[in-house]
């Protein structure tokens, strides 16, 4: 063979190696695209309340982990978790094992004879016989709605009403009332003070006015976000109470309320703190039992579907949603007691807080089994309280 046709031909072979060389790294690279997506596909969460927008490797490995934990509960467990309840009088330890409570509302009968240590005891002896961290609060909204700080033994004096305060030193003195109030409640074991009130009511004879800042929608909302902002920075709950806003009503504690305003003036007045507070990043929402006739005309705010889903949808809140008390007459005139608790969840609710979970859990155990609530439904709401206990560090 001569020396050029030598030349020629080692030419092709290298053309041949480098071509074959090309597919072959193509085809690697594809397949491991391939692969890489079927990984991302097969592991992420079918849990509709995750967020994949936002996450970070640590948030997703958090996420599973709580999603882990909800797998292996038992039904009896994930039905508890949802039920928020008054302390009983009797029984109150060994209730939190029969029925896996998810949490504790502190009322003034359990906190008017305590110290700081003997209440801090009282809570970590709770705490100790429950499997899971239970969630503790107390209404400190401060003025006339202090549990905690009524009591001279816990607080040097009651918290003044966000009315006072702001009268006082504006919303400059409602940043340091909110870091003290998270400090007390940190220190005693509770990890929300089921505050601010996001009612807009301009009305001083309205039932509510007392509670709220008492100004217009605006400002309101601004205290709301200071709020919301403080209690995160100081790693306490906040709850945004109550929507779609009480406004210039009359008391669900004592009768059925009926509020026939229309969706719009809603949606431009009372909507809008409750939107702030979901914007600076509120933990929870807690409805209250008025019939918003423009929304639901037959059912209390709390129990109606329509009401939830406005909330997640159009204002697009993916936290915990609970109930006002059960027992107020708003609710317990409407409807008995054992099927309040299932109503409550089916129409979108995460937490019920009640005094009657002895027969509303045993309700809803039995509706999860005959197929009339979800269970895909309690497995989302089970998440969201355990996703909160965690943001809560209740699980460190």
């Amino acid at each position: 063979m001569n020396k050029k046709r030598m030349i020629g031909l080692l030419g092709i072979i290298l053309l041949i190696v480098s071509i074959g060389t090309y597919f072959v790294s193509k085809h690697k690279l594809e397949t491991d695209r391939e692969t890489m997506q079927s990984t991302t596909t097969s592991t992420s969460s079918d849990f509709s309340t995750i967020d994949s927008s936002s996450t970070t490797e640590t948030s997703v490995e958090e996420m599973d982990k709580i999603k882990e934990k909800v797998n292996e509960m038992t039904l009896e467990e994930k039905v508890g978790q949802l039920f928020f309840v008054r302390v009983p009088e009797e029984n109150a330890v060994s209730d939190i094992k029969t029925y896996h409570l998810g949490g504790y509302v502190l009322f003034g009968r359990d906190v008017e004879n305590e110290t700081k240590e003997s209440l801090q005891e009282k809570i970590k002896t709770f705490q100790e016989v429950s499997e899971l961290p239970l969630l503790i609060g107390a209404d400190e909204e401060g003025g006339t709605v202090s549990r905690i700080s009524s009591n001279p033994a816990l607080s040097a004096q009651p918290f003044l009403s966000p009315q006072e305060l702001y009268a006082s030193g504006g919303f400059e003195a409602i940043e340091k009332d909110t870091q003290q109030k998270a400090t007390l409640l940190r220190e005693l074991g509770i990890h929300t003070g089921l505050f601010p009130v996001a009612d807009v009511s301009t009305d001083s004879n309205s039932f509510i006015y007392s509670r709220t800042i008492g100004l217009d929608a605006k400002q309101t909302s601004r205290y709301v976000e200071q709020v919301v902002t403080t209690l995160k920075n100081n790693h306490s709950g906040s709850t945004l109470k109550h929507f779609p806003g009480y406004g210039n009503n009359r008391d669900s504690h004592v009768e059925i309320v009926t509020d026939d305003r229309s969706l719009e003036e809603l949606k431009t007045n009372d909507f809008l703190p409750f939107e702030a507070g979901i914007k600076a990043g509120a933990d929870s929402i807690l409805v209250s039992h008025n019939i918003i006739t423009s929304i639901d005309e037959t059912q209390p705010a709390s129990i109606s579907p329509a009401i939830h889903d406005l909330l997640r949808q159009e204002l697009q809140f993916n936290g915990v949603i609970m109930t006002d008390d059960m027992d107020m007459a708003g609710l317990a005139d409407f409807i008995s007691q054992e099927e309040a608790g299932l109503k409550a969840l089916q129409a979108g609710n995460d937490l019920v807080m009640s005094s009657s979970y002895q027969t509303q859990i045993p309700f809803v155990i039995q509706a999860v089994q005959t197929g009339d609530y979800e269970e895909k439904s309690l497995n989302d709401s089970v998440y969201r309280v355990l996703k909160w206990k965690e943001q809560l560090g209740l699980f460190d």
